[in-house]
């Protein structure tokens, strides 16, 4: 045991409390797989990263840091909100990129590109595997979420690193008003995100029963003036996170998916959380290689040390 330098933020929000927090150990040498994973359970975050120096140090090219990520259930290979929330953290602790206005990150998927636009980083989204679902496959998934199979819009199979079931349904009304069965889900193992357009200025969001009234009480002012285009939520049991509060590497997924198959702009921004009563966003952005860039504010809540 010895204390660690220790930083949590909050990521994809510039106000405190209202975005994703992730827990960073600033140096994670020496800790075994065990008590990394030990130490996720315990903060009980939907994810904590530990920072360790890159196996690709010296070489030309090579990672400023490498980070494992881990959940309260499991060790990812990557995610979005650790990779700008750790890339934060570092900075913050006094850290110099390489190459001013670059990082490179190494994780479990390689190494991941991010550069500064403006105040506020963005990561290269991985490369995206995907495929079609089958409706035999997707009917216990959406019995699950309670959806009918009419107002789901389209579906994909996303993979880039994690795995995810990504449905655009019909209405952000629909999004909203999901109250999942999780362990249904986690019995799947079926990590789902879930999309959907966001129409007018006020979204026509709010449908006025009993069951959906929770969706609105934390932010309804939010919800009523909102400038993102897309409501997204994050259903992902199977590694013990009910739902996610603001996820990168859901986001970047759909957005290569959507923004491929004409359903969004090359730049658009999604909000997620409202539900929890959070109001996270993501900036989405494809460049003329058509590589899709995932942006996000983050504030630092807490920093010190940690006995690990």
């Amino acid at each position: 045991m010895k204390f660690r330098a220790f930083q949590q933020v909050d990521v994809f929000t510039d106000t405190a409390f209202l975005g994703n927090p992730l827990a960073v150990v600033l140096d994670g040498t020496g800790l075994s797989d065990a008590q990394m994973q030990t130490f996720a359970a315990w903060t009980q975050l939907s994810e904590t990263t530990f920072v360790l120096p890159p196996t690709t140090e010296g070489v030309a090219g090579g990672a400023d840091y490498r980070v494992r990520i881990f959940t309260p259930g499991a060790e990812l290979p990557f995610a979005g909100h650790p990779t700008l929330g750790t890339a934060h953290a570092w900075l913050k602790a006094g850290n110099t990129p390489r190459q001013p206005g670059v990082l490179m990150q190494e994780c479990g998927v390689g190494l991941v590109t991010l550069k500064q636009q403006g105040e506020r980083w963005a990561f290269a989204a991985p490369p995206l595997k995907r495929s079609d679902i089958s409706a035999e496959d997707l009917a216990p998934v959406l019995a699950a979420l309670g959806l009918d199979a009419s107002e789901v819009i389209a579906a994909q199979n996303l993979n880039n690193g994690p795995h995810w079931l990504g449905l655009l349904v019909d209405s952000v009304d629909t999004v909203l008003a999901l109250e999942p069965d999780h362990a249904a889900l986690k019995k799947l193992g079926t990590k789902v995100g879930v999309a959907a357009k966001r129409q007018t200025p006020d979204g026509g969001l709010i449908r006025r029963a009993n069951r959906e009234a929770r969706a609105f009480t934390a932010s309804s002012t939010r919800i009523a003036n909102d400038p993102t285009d897309l409501e997204v939520r994050a259903f992902a049991a199977p590694v013990g996170v009910t739902e996610d509060p603001v996820t990168g590497s859901l986001n970047a997924s759909l957005a290569q998916w959507l923004m491929d198959y004409g359903h969004m702009p090359a730049a658009y921004s999604a909000r997620q959380g409202t539900v929890l009563g959070r109001a996270g966003q993501v900036f989405l952005s494809q460049d003329s290689q058509r590589q899709v860039w995932v942006g996000g504010d983050v504030v630092g809540c807490i920093q010190g040390t940690v006995n690990l």
